[in-house]
């Protein structure tokens, strides 16, 4: 009497979204590098990531096939159908984090904390080259309204110190953060107000957004106010708000340590 042999259903699955989990790590890592290269076009860097994203989706989707298999038939292949799951869960993990932060924030791309008056930006050529050409145009009243709303911290800061004193703060500030300082003109002459035009980057991914800074003189000190404008995208998840608070942050722990 023979012996019938059962082979065990094994999930291919597994296997495919361990591969494609790894294939969107690399693919992944090769669009950052691309991006945080100023050499890089910024397009098709961005494609790239965009592309590494989806196809750690697809590992996820995989993985799940995988799972069902697995607790269907009892087929093999959920160690790999695990591994695929934690390296695309490594992958999609602060894009998940950015996206979901961003759909509980409205629509920004522009943020001021001065609302009624925002800083302007610099028309000089220094400022147009720096911006690659642009020129941050006002959102409009209907922005400014969601932004007070959104953020109703987001506000001047008024120091009990000189204008000119305040300015050398602001501007060490933005050195700290590490700003490409694009102009920088002390509080005085008509005007009267001081004004840092700056180039911000993004830790992650290194894009580069507009920031210009107004130091205003008071009769009991100086008003620091900042505006910071993204260049890409239809909403900015939150970044110009975070940039803002972190700079003005800054600046008054700088006036506490001159004390």
């Amino acid at each position: 009497m023979r012996r019938l042999l059962i082979e065990e259903p094994v999930t291919r699955a597994g296997a495919l979204s361990r591969r494609f989990a790894l294939f969107a790590l690399l693919v992944t890592l090769i669009a950052l590098l691309l991006v945080r290269d100023p050499r890089a076009e910024t397009g098709p860097a961005l494609a790239t990531l965009g592309a590494g994203l989806v196809i750690a989706i697809l590992a996820v989707a995989l993985a799940g096939f995988a799972f069902v298999r697995v607790w269907r038939e009892g087929a093999r292949g959920l160690g790999a159908a695990l591994g695929g799951l934690f390296i695309a869960t490594l992958v999609l993990a602060y894009p998940a984090y950015a996206g979901l932060r961003g759909l509980r924030l409205p629509a920004l791309t522009d943020v001021t904390t001065d609302t009624e008056n925002p800083p302007a930006f610099s028309h000089s050529r220094i400022a147009f080259a720096a911006r690659d050409g642009r020129y941050p145009p006002d959102p409009g009243a209907s922005a400014r309204e969601k932004q007070r709303a959104a953020y109703p911290q987001i506000a001047p800061l008024t120091l009990d110190i000189d204008a000119d004193q305040a300015f050398e703060l602001a501007r060490k500030a933005a050195v700290n953060r590490r700003w490409q300082i694009v102009e920088a003109i002390r509080p005085g002459g008509r005007i009267g107000n001081g004004r840092i035009e700056a180039v911000s980057r993004g830790f992650l991914l290194n894009l580069p957004d507009d920031v210009t800074v107004r130091v205003r003189p008071r009769a009991d000190g100086a008003r620091v106010d900042v505006r910071s404008a993204s260049r890409l995208g239809p909403r900015d998840l939150g970044a110009n708000a975070d940039r803002i608070r972190a700079y003005l942050d800054e600046v008054a722990n700088l006036a506490i340590a001159v004390k």
